[in-house]
């Protein structure tokens, strides 16, 4: 089974920082991913790269066995850690801009997950609260049929209620051909769901491997490894 990603001594620096150093990965299809680190690790960039919005300065990435480029943007369904919709589309509008934008966009799926996390296809994202306006964007990169969906923390200013409505949709959204890589500080929201999980800092892997496999040589959760890690309280 050819690997989904494949990362080889990839490096980014900008100006003068490195902010990914030499760093080496393979991740097969049919997985939930958790790319977990503090603030200033590398993770949004490290993402960035694998959807193909900037350049690595060294090393490779392939994605299904391709470069970025036109295809594996086809394959890579990514959600940024900022609200890229316009204030004057509705939710409706935001649909029909992304079925035109991506040939895969299921306009079904994205129905039943307006009618699943309670959305008016009619409301303004101006209007929307923060939590609403990251339901639609989460409804929106589920909604296409990638392999790869990269998910920037998702639960930004997202409730209770709505944290688990999105990790059910994660969840639904689950096949053997695709694999999920979801960044966040909301690690008990997301532990149970995670197949495996990269511990990075400084744009270097510090732990990596099978969760429930680093639970039981560690005898802990994987929020309390992360916490040992890198000295969380």
């Amino acid at each position: 089974m050819i690997n989904l990603v494949e990362i080889n001594s990839l490096i980014k620096t900008f100006s003068s920082k490195s902010v990914i150093c030499n760093l080496n990965l393979t991740l097969k299809p049919g997985k939930t991913i958790g790319l977990l680190g503090p603030n200033g690790s590398g993770k949004t960039t490290l993402m960035k790269i694998a959807a193909g919005l900037l350049k690595a300065t060294y090393g490779e990435i392939l994605i299904d066995g391709q470069r970025p480029g036109v295809y594996t943007k086809s394959i890579v369904s990514y959600l940024p850690d900022i609200n890229h919709l316009y204030d004057w589309m509705t939710v409706k509008d935001a649909v029909n801009f992304y079925k035109r934008f991506y040939t895969d966009f299921d306009v079904q799926k994205s129905k039943e997950l307006i009618q699943y996390f309670e959305i008016n296809e009619r409301d303004k994202v101006a209007r929307l609260s923060k939590g609403a306006v990251q339901k639609v964007l989460i409804m929106l990169v589920l909604s296409r049929k990638a392999k790869l969906y990269i998910l920037d923390e998702p639960f930004n200013g997202v409730d209770p209620v709505g944290k688990e409505q999105i990790i059910q949709s994660i969840l639904k959204n689950y096949n053997e051909n695709s694999s999920v890589i979801i960044s966040t500080h909301q690690m008990n929201e997301v532990e149970t769901i995670l197949d495996q999980v990269i511990f990075i800092e400084k744009g270097k892997i510090v732990i990596s491997g099978d969760a429930e496999e680093l639970r039981q040589t560690n005898n802990k959760s994987i929020e309390e490894l992360y916490r040992e890690v890198f000295g969380k309280c």
